[in-house]
């Protein structure tokens, strides 16, 4: 009976056998595979592409990657090689026979131009220096003429019972633009209707006095029209921007009828409220100007106009230079309409 029993008591002990293949061996082989993969399609690419390449351009591409071999012209231009090309340099390939666009200047402080034989003109030899020299001379003069044409305006407006009290409309500068003359709103005192291109019949009269001063001086004139920063209600079609552009365009009709030349406007433009007499009160009635500004000379200019006929030798270097200078930048006169 207890031999029974301690029979019962035993545990029972069960065995699993696992069943499968070998296991996980990894993911490496897929790597290898995709680089197997890539190097075979690289490889018929690169069949491919030897077989539909000509003679001429394998032996090109040879000779670019053959060290012995490093020069694919012998122009510096660059024409001859693999692409072959135009340039407009006087070497290699042209595509005519006209000048290059850029003459060559000679290097160093000094350019010698030719000497006495087929021209029968002496051209000495011209330095920068010079040129310099020349330069810094012209703007002192310039400036001079602009501190002369402030005077004149003041003495103008001083002279002029009416306009004698808008002197403090008018403020002049010289910038680095050149002489800048404002014609501002002061409380109680605009130069237009409100919302309108329309001057007042003072303004009018202070314009032309402006314009009559100008039109003695020889510089392009740049006309700006400014707004303070209020706006026009939701949905207008009408905006600073047009209303600045109409006070600049009223501007220039006065400029006009007093004689000065069209072709001396270089641009008309309405600016609205992005640049401020004063920046930190957006809202101040002195925004509201009008600007016209004699804009500098070029050196170029000032010689066409005859500035230097008593500074620049005939048949000189500098005297070569500046014609080349009028011929390759010459002003349009292109038809220009405005309403």
């Amino acid at each position: 009976m207890a031999k029974k029993k301690d029979e019962e008591l035993q545990p029972i002990i069960i065995k699993k056998i696992k069943k499968g293949g070998g296991g996980h061996h990894g993911g490496a082989w897929k790597v290898a595979y995709a680089d197997f993969v890539t190097a075979m399609m690289a490889f018929f690419l690169l069949l491919w592409l030897l077989n539909v390449t000509t003679d001429e351009a394998k032996n090109a591409i040879a000779n670019y990657f053959d060290p012995t071999h490093p020069e694919l012209s012998n122009a510096v231009s660059g024409s001859g090689g693999v692409l072959g090309g135009l340039t407009v340099t006087t070497e290699g390939a042209m595509a005519n026979m006209t000048q290059p666009v850029t003459a060559p200047r000679a290097s160093g402080a000094t350019r010698s131009a030719s000497k006495a034989g087929s021209t029968g003109v002496d051209n000495p030899e011209f330095s920068e220096g010079e040129l310099q020299k020349l330069e810094e001379e012209f703007r002192k003069e310039e400036e001079k003429r602009f501190e002369e044409a402030k005077e004149q305006i003041e003495e103008a407006l001083k002279n002029d019972p009416e306009l004698k009290e808008l002197m403090k409309n008018v403020l002049m500068d010289i910038t680095p633009e050149g002489l800048r003359i404002q014609v501002i709103d002061q409380e109680g005192r605009p130069m237009f209707a409100s919302g309108s291109a329309e001057m007042y019949d003072y303004t009018r009269k202070l314009m032309s006095k402006v314009a009559q001063i100008i039109l003695k001086l020889p510089n392009d004139l740049s006309v700006r029209g400014h707004t303070d920063s209020y706006q026009y209600g939701p949905g207008a079609t009408y905006t600073n921007w047009e209303l600045s552009a109409d006070r600049a365009n009223s501007t220039r009709r006065i400029l006009l009828q007093t004689n000065i030349p069209e072709t001396r406007l270089q641009n008309v433009m309405g600016k609205a409220d992005r640049d401020h007499l004063l920046p930190d009160k957006p809202l101040d009635p002195r925004n509201r100007r009008i600007s016209i500004i004699l804009l500098k000379e070029t050196m170029t200019q000032a010689y066409e106009r005859g500035a230097f006929k008593d500074k620049v030798k005939e048949g000189s270097q500098l005297e070569t230079d500046m014609k080349k200078q009028i011929e390759t930048f010459k002003k349009s006169q292109g038809a220009v309409q405005f309403p």
